[in-house]
């Protein structure tokens, strides 16, 4: 492994998809900076990367907190340039629009619009001083239509998208890559697994093609960091084979 002088900041390094992004990265070189609310959850993850002779450093993040943010991305960037910042909260809820309060429909934003801009503006602001950079968001089927009690989640991904596309148009020039990665399919999670077979039984889990490997997402954000500057994707559609569309 090659170690590189720069870091990967992964804002939503949860157990599946973050984790994945996160060993990704590391493999590749660079320092991985995690952040994830409840920090001391990613110990596993910590010990995983650095049994593989990779770098990690491991916070606890509120990605809703202002102050958290830039303390974060700042840190990141003091070890050594940003040289990747990748959004990765979800926040996805199902909750018939009658029994949608408040307090859910703005958490919801919070988490998964609202804590996005945070993220993609601090780190734009790290990485137009140097003149080069990259963020990456994480969206889902729902940053593309609202389904049935997903109010509060699309709206959401929606918001999160919107910001995404202004980001790109204003930070193309200036050398930043901004990418939206659409992840139109169920991810392989035990969450997922466990609703799926509530809602459809266990045979819904019968094929494995219908879900979405946390790994690949993660492949996929590499393949993102690869692209040279005169062929960005800003958006990019990921799901199974199997999957209906």
């Amino acid at each position: 492994m090659q170690k590189r002088n720069a870091t990967v900041a992964v804002i939503g390094a949860g157990d599946f998809i973050g984790a994945e992004i996160a060993k990704k990265f590391a493999a590749e070189g660079f320092t991985v900076f995690a952040g994830r609310r409840n920090g001391d959850k990613l110990a596993p993850l910590v010990v995983e990367i650095e049994a593989a002779g990779g770098s990690i450093v491991a916070r606890s993040l509120d990605a809703r907190k202002e102050d958290e943010v830039i303390a974060f991305l700042n840190d990141a960037d003091a070890h050594a340039p940003l040289e990747i910042c990748i959004f990765n909260i979800g926040a996805n809820v199902n909750f018939p629009i009658l029994e949608t309060t408040e307090r859910v429909f703005r958490k919801v934003w919070e988490m998964a619009c609202y804590s996005g801009f945070l993220a993609g503006r601090e780190a734009a602001r790290l990485m137009l001083a140097r003149g080069q950079g990259n963020i990456f968001f994480t969206g889902a089927t729902a940053s593309l239509r609202g389904g049935s009690g997903y109010a509060a989640f699309a709206s959401a991904k929606f918001g999160l998208r919107a910001v995404a596309q202004a980001m790109a148009r204003e930070l193309g020039p200036n050398n930043i890559h901004v990418a939206h990665l659409i992840i139109d399919s169920g991810v392989d999670t035990a969450w997922v697994r466990e609703r799926r077979e509530q809602l459809w039984g266990k045979e819904a889990l019968d094929n494995p093609d219908l879900l979405m490997p946390p790994a690949s997402v993660a492949a996929s954000y590499w393949q993102l960091y690869q692209q040279p500057r005169s062929a960005w994707t800003f958006e990019l559609e990921i799901r199974p084979f199997g999957e209906k569309w």
